[in-house]
């Protein structure tokens, strides 16, 4: 809650905790078991950047953070604390926040695609889970493609790209290093495995621009940019490597701006397990160094989890502000767990930290902010204040309502096709009048062999014709069966089976004659 120009976070009998909009960028943890009150908690800090103008990025693993665009209602807890701790005269009113929607899938929000040469291959490795050696040989894929002026947009311009590198791995390995086939087949078949998770619906044009995160409505108020991730949480791996992406194109892409009155935009990582888990060390020094350092861009991190274990200390030791709702003590782990949530804070000569972390109820939270001078308070216990919006999720027919009238619906709803790596190689071959003359002399049978097929072929439709040679090398490139929707004529069951063998004998022909194609003409286009 926003009052006194200050974040309200909590109450208790003898004073109210307030965290300051200057210190916001500092960065926080939320943290706690399931059904202690996290998810008030972060509706209650999103709400209060809100009111202050400070646009919220966060993810919705359960779907009732979308309650956030829907005025809010009483309820006998909600009428207990706003009266014991007199929160209407401090300014606390139901109401809705200005929210957006979004999907990696484009379900239930505005679709988010973005272009796997932004996203790089170091994240990439980490989404397909990749080895040492098969993460290598994807570097020198993506570096031949920066240097050969191709572009990999989405899933089959990589196919693309990786097919080329290896039907060309003697032309680049003594510039790039060894080109293992064993690994490039791994990647391939991963990014088969990857695409049945629906992968495939998040690498494309137009890509997201994160400045369409940072916006502020006609009445001050910062927009609430809501990930649904009910989806989305069953693929931890593209969940996380989204996070970290949008993290990392952040810290690059926003100016400096050195110590600002309040944020210039807060982003809360839900789930903030998911970000660290098996990460290289490499990678986790990474992300430890943007933690550090994307203060300076406005930038407010808050990290979700359920023990302040599950973040490594180095990154835990930048989180300033802490609430820390209820941790059980079942078993020897979940002891130590407790005990390392006690030490982060700042004792507090009133009681014995662990002891009531053990025994807090649902609402209630130890927090601890940083003060005027960026050192962190005294922890104390409160009851978490109650959120302003509708506690649980919306109808569906109110969120499409925000959907579809979302000024970035026209930007993002359709995907865009456009030219990259595997449209220039099909282009290529099909506005070629002379491809004879560039393919080996020891493949020029075989594509004599692929036209006849052509020729003798039953005649189809005109809305059939085309270049036969382009469509079955798209499908092999692509490393998946293309089906089309196309009016047909009535054709005899003999028609049938000789159109099936001349099929047959065309695509046999067709692969063949691709490694010739591929090494006489992909190598060639810059």
């Amino acid at each position: 809650m926003y009052a006194e120009d200050k974040i309200l976070v909590g109450c208790n009998e003898n004073m109210d905790v307030f965290a300051l909009p200057k210190m916001s960028n500092r960065h926080g943890v939320i943290a706690g078991a399931t059904g202690t009150g996290k998810t008030v908690t972060l509706k209650v800090l999103a709400e209060s950047f809100s009111d202050m103008g400070v646009p919220v990025f966060l993810a919705d693993m359960k779907g009732d953070v979308s309650g956030l665009a829907k005025v809010g209602s009483t309820n006998d807890f909600i009428a207990r604390n706003v009266e014991a701790f007199s929160l209407e005269e401090k300014g606390f009113n139901f109401k809705s926040y200005p929210v957006e929607f979004w999907d990696l899938f484009g379900e239930k929000g505005l679709p988010i695609r973005v272009t796997l040469s932004e996203m790089g291959p170091m994240l990439l490795s980490k989404i397909l889970n990749l080895s040492e050696a098969q993460e290598g040989v994807l570097n020198i894929i993506f570096r031949v493609a920066d240097d050969e002026s191709l572009l990999i947009i989405d899933l089959k311009d990589l196919k693309a790209m990786i097919n080329h590198v290896v039907e060309n791995k003697d032309k680049y390995e003594s510039q790039y290093g060894a080109i293992s086939p064993k690994s490039a087949n791994t990647i391939l078949r991963t990014l088969i495995a990857f695409e049945d998770q629906g992968g495939n619906l998040f690498f494309g044009e137009p890509a997201l621009d994160l400045n369409d995160f940072m916006q502020v409505d006609d009445n001050g108020k910062g927009v609430i940019n809501v990930l649904d991730a009910q989806k989305l949480s069953l693929s931890p791996e593209i969940y996380s490597t989204f996070l970290l992406w949008m993290m990392s194109s952040l810290y690059q892409n926003l100016p400096e701006v050195g110590d600002m009155d309040k944020p210039k935009f807060v982003f809360f990582f839900d789930e903030a397990h998911l970000l660290f888990d098996e990460i290289s060390p490499e990678f986790g020094k990474k992300i430890e160094q943007i933690v550090r350092l994307i203060r300076s861009k406005g930038v407010g991190l808050y990290f979700i989890s359920q023990s302040p274990a599950d973040i490594p200390d180095d990154i835990l030791a930048q989180l300033g502000n802490r609430v820390q709702h209820a941790l059980r003590a079942y078993t020897p782990k979940d002891q130590k767990a407790v005990k390392v949530a006690a030490e982060t804070f700042r004792p507090n000569p009133n009681f014995g930290t662990a002891e009531v972390i053990s025994n807090l109820g649902t609402g209630e939270a130890l927090v601890s902010v940083l003060d005027e001078k960026g050192a962190p308070t005294v922890v104390e216990q409160v009851k978490i204040v109650p959120p302003q919006s509708h506690i649980g999720a919306i109808e569906d027919d109110l969120r499409q309502q925000i959907i579809d009238i979302s000024q970035f619906k026209s930007k993002y709803w359709e995907a865009v096709d456009g030219e990259s790596a595997y449209e220039l190689l099909l282009n290529k071959i099909d506005s070629n009048p002379n491809i004879e003359s560039e393919v080996p002399a020891a493949d020029k049978e075989i594509l004599e062999e692929v036209k006849t097929q052509k020729e003798e072929a039953p005649q189809e439709a005109p809305a059939q014709q085309g270049s036969v040679l382009v469509d079955i090398l798209g499908t092999v490139l692509a490393g998946q069966t293309k089906t089309t929707t196309r009016k047909r004529t009535k054709k005899s069951e003999p028609q049938k089976m000789v159109e099936k063998a001349a099929s047959q004998a065309m695509n046999t022909a067709a692969r063949e004659v691709t490694k010739g194609i591929m090494r006489g003409i992909f190598g060639q286009m810059k």
